[in-house]
Order: structure tokens, then C-alpha cells, then sequence
């Protein structure tokens, strides 16, 4: 079986709760709203996803109900995150039941702040254990160290393991050095939905997208424009989308956009603690700019 290409629109799926648990019903609903939007793959227990408030039972449940709706129609993303033990992410890895998958992510060690060392080293620990191949993500805001560029293209040589990365950085100039250098079948993903659309112009494949569980039809189609080099249509795409951007982060992720489906009648905008729901203010200025865009 050929590898998934992971070009194009990924969705970083929200996990939707009711006051019993998980709202399964609402997973279903925004599973068959991004795949009509036209969106290439999805991406399971995510941060989008609240992983980290999930236990063990309720992410198998997850990735189970995700894959029995997918149905193998597009090419699917389990999140493995394991605190900061790269001992407990290799335990997981190796309990969960990834039949169906074709990928993992993970992001590097948060808070204890690894040196570049310490992070090759966990990554090169995970790939020895992991059946599918590696994303790596690389998201400095929440983990606290930025994964270099120079220990990205390490990584991507030392191991056809990892195929690619969600460079979530917003550095640039890192994304060029990453694109300059990097080998053949490794690919570079855009973490920051802002940016895709630059990062496509240098050379990234695509985004792994929080927007996209609200408004997948614009940002596939702003996915495959850019894809074609034609980024002035993109473009408009992009700054069509780009004033909600800072209502959907401005309380956490996924706090605004649960707020947005929650608009768009999809779930309620309902959180696990540290988290609380987006507060009505800042819902109703979420909603004042998806009209004003003209997605509501």
C-alpha cells in the first residue's frame, strides 16, 4: 500500500464534549462537514483535539470511532503526545491499537525544555517503537523550545521514519532553511493557518488546520490554489479568512474554534478544564467577523 502523500488540507479535529463525555454525535456531524468541504486528511487527538485531557480510554474510543466513520475515504493522523516522558510516549505508542492510521504525530517534550540533544534523542527513541511513519510537530508557543532547524533536518536524514513536519515555529526564515535543505521525502506542513499560504510560496505541501473544522471548503480551496502557484486567488482566500484568526486563539485553543461550530451549529463550544468556554463577548465578536467574511 502506497504512503499517503499528506499534501494538501489537514484538519487538526476538535474533540466536541457533552456533560457525560464526549459528544459523539457532534465528532460524527464535523467528520462528514470537513470531508465535504473537500479537506485531504484528518489528524486525531491533537491539541485542537484536547488529547491531553482525554484519558487513555476515551482517546482509543476516538481513534476508533473516527476510523469506523472515515471509512478509509481519506488517509488519517493519530496525535500520540506523552507529557514529557519520552518513556510514557513510547508506552502509549505501543498500547494503542493504529490499525487504520497511516501516520502519528507528536509533538517535541513541553515544559522541562529539552536541549536540541534531548529532543533528537526522544524522537529517535519514538521512531524505534512507532509502526507508521512520524510527523513531527514543532510548536514552540506551547511547548516551551523551539526544534531547530538544523536538529528538523537531522532528524528527517537519520530516519525515512519521519516523513515530514507542522512547523508551527511562525519563523520564516527557519521554514526557508527547512525547505532549502531538507531530503527528498521529507515535507514541510504549515502549523499556522495564517501563514500557509507564505509557506506555500516557499514550498510547504499544505497545513494541518484548526480553521478548517469551521470553514473547510475556503481553506482547501485557498490549499489548492496556492498548490497551483496561483496565490493571488489564494491570497484572497487567506485574507478573506485572516481577521477571524486572532477571535478563534484569543481565549486558547480549541476554546475559539469550538466557539466558531458552536456558531455554525455544529457542537457546543463546551471545554475540558484548564480550559473554559469561549466567554460571550468574545463569541459575539467571532461571530461579528465570520459574517462580516460571509461564512455565517
Amino acid at each position: 500500500m502506497n504512503q499517503p502523500s499528506f499534501n494538501g488540507t489537514g484538519v487538526a479535529l476538535i474533540t466536541p464534549f457533552k456533560k457525560e463525555g464526549i459528544d459523539f454525535d457532534a465528532l460524527e456531524n464535523i467528520i462528514e462537514h470537513t470531508l465535504k468541504g473537500g479537506v485531504d486528511y484528518l489528524v486525531s487527538l491533537g491539541t485542537t483535539g484536547e488529547a491531553i485531557t482525554l484519558s487513555s480510554q476515551e482517546c482509543r474510543e476516538v481513534l476508533t470511532f473516527t476510523k469506523d466513520i472515515v471509512k478509509g475515504r481519506v488517509p488519517l493522523v493519530a496525535g500520540l503526545f506523552g507529557s514529557n516522558w519520552t518513556a510514557l510516549l513510547k508506552q502509549r505508542i505501543q498500547s494503542y491499537d493504529l490499525e487504520g492510521y497511516d501516520a502519528v504525530m507528536s509533538s517535541s517534550p513541553a515544559y522541562n525544555k529539552p536541549p536540541q540533544e534531548g529532543i533528537y534523542q526522544h524522537y529517535m527513541t519514538v521512531q524505534e517503537v512507532s509502526p507508521l511513519p512520524i510527523i513531527l510537530y514543532n510548536v514552540p508557543g506551547r511547548t516551551g523550545s523551539n526544534m531547530s532547524a538544523d536538529t528538523i533536518l537531522r532528524l528527517a536524514r537519520d530516519s525515512q521514519k519521519f516523513i515530514a513536519v507542522k512547523e508551527a515555529s511562525g519563523n520564516m526564515a527557519q521554514v526557508m532553511q527547512l525547505l532549502k535543505h531538507k531530503p527528498d521525502h521529507f515535507k514541510v506542513i504549515s502549523g499556522d493557518d495564517a501563514l500557509t499560504v507564505p509557506m506555500m510560496a516557499c514550498g510547504a505541501v499544505g497545513a494541518i488546520s484548526v480553521i478548517a473544522n469551521a470553514l473547510p471548503a475556503a481553506f482547501s480551496q485557498m490549499v489548492d490554489l496556492a498548490s497551483k502557484n496561483l496565490f493571488t486567488e489564494a491570497t484572497a482566500l487567506s485574507n478573506q479568512m485572516l481577521d477571524i484568526h486572532d477571535w478563534l486563539y484569543v481565549e486558547g485553543n480549541p476554546v475559539g474554534i469550538k466557539g466558531a461550530l458552536e456558531l455554525l451549529g455544529l457542537c457546543e463550544r463546551d471545554v475540558r478544564l484548564p480550559l473554559v468556554p469561549l466567554s460571550k463577548n468574545a463569541l459575539d465578536k467571532l461571530e461579528i467577523e465570520l459574517k462580516k467574511a460571509k461564512f455565517l
